[in-house]
């Protein structure tokens, strides 16, 4: 969770709203990423669809069994549904999105009982961290 955190802080350096994901297949970064929607002029610019992208272009295969995505913010619906379809074996992540969250806040993806795949998640790994960079970058543009 610390080099998504350190991914997190690049993103809001550059104006970024801070998230951050590394993703891991046998324990080895194989991706690491921040938002870039704003720079990027994407709105799929998400750090889990950023280190989904490298991932699978490094590894040669859109299809990630094994990986383990970890992220500071739970993912929405996009990132949830980009992470079924590389079936992306497990998630973890720090702070959870009451307002956009799709893991466990809201529609629930990754354990949903009509999709072909399920995604082992845990959350609250260094949640008040996680949570505390999105606090102070929303506060200060209010």
């Amino acid at each position: 969770m610390r080099e998504a955190i350190s991914e997190a802080h690049k993103a809001e350096s550059e104006g970024e709203v801070p998230v951050g994901a590394v993703l891991l297949i046998n324990e080895k970064v194989v991706a690491r990423a921040h938002n870039h929607s704003v720079q990027a002029c994407d709105p799929t610019a998400h750090a889990e669809i950023l280190a989904l992208r490298q991932a699978a272009y490094a590894m040669r295969n859109y299809r990630l069994p094994g990986s383990i995505l970890v992220v500071t913010v739970e993912p929405c619906a996009m990132c949830a549904g980009a992470l079924i379809h590389a079936r992306v074996e497990g998630i973890i992540f720090g702070a959870t999105d009451p307002k956009a969250g799709a893991i466990l806040s809201h529609l629930r993806l990754a354990d949903a009982t009509h999709l072909n795949h399920k995604i082992e998640v845990t959350s609250g790994i260094l949640e008040e961290e996680c949570g505390a960079l999105l606090r102070a970058f929303f506060e200060a543009r209010r």
